[in-house]
């Protein structure tokens, strides 16, 4: 069974920085993509930065592009995401995001838990 569990959110000044990461285990022969979506009360779900397994190449919202870096430990089917100069309307539920080919075949997406990001002005 795919889990991706996230960790690294909490309560932060604005200005401040913090670092999420997500692992994925199980079931996952080759993850084609990883990335971090966010959710705000009474706003949609968006994304924030993905990072594509293949040529690692990333893209980022334009509302924390120069703030915020994707990464991956290919090694331990782990994304982080730094985020530096934090600002209070980037609080949200940050969720990890993988598309992957399953062990037992075909392409797959799964979801993390979330994780609560917290910017006090």
């Amino acid at each position: 069974q795919v889990q991706l569990v996230e960790s690294g959110g909490g309560l932060v000044q604005a200005g401040g920085s913090l670092r999420l990461s997500c692992a994925a285990s199980g079931g996952i022969f080759s993850i084609k993509a990883m990335g971090w979506y966010r959710q705000a009360p009474g706003k949609q779900r968006e994304l924030v930065a993905v990072i594509i397994s293949r040529n690692s190449s990333t893209d980022y919202a334009d509302s924390v592009k120069d703030r915020f870096t994707i990464s991956r430990d290919y090694a331990k089917n782990t994304v982080y995401l730094q985020m530096n100069s934090l600002k209070p309307e980037d609080t949200a539920v940050y969720y990890c995001n993988a598309r992957f080919w399953r062990v037992t075949g075909g392409e797959d997406e799964h979801w993390g838990q979330g994780t609560q990001v917290t910017v006090s002005s």
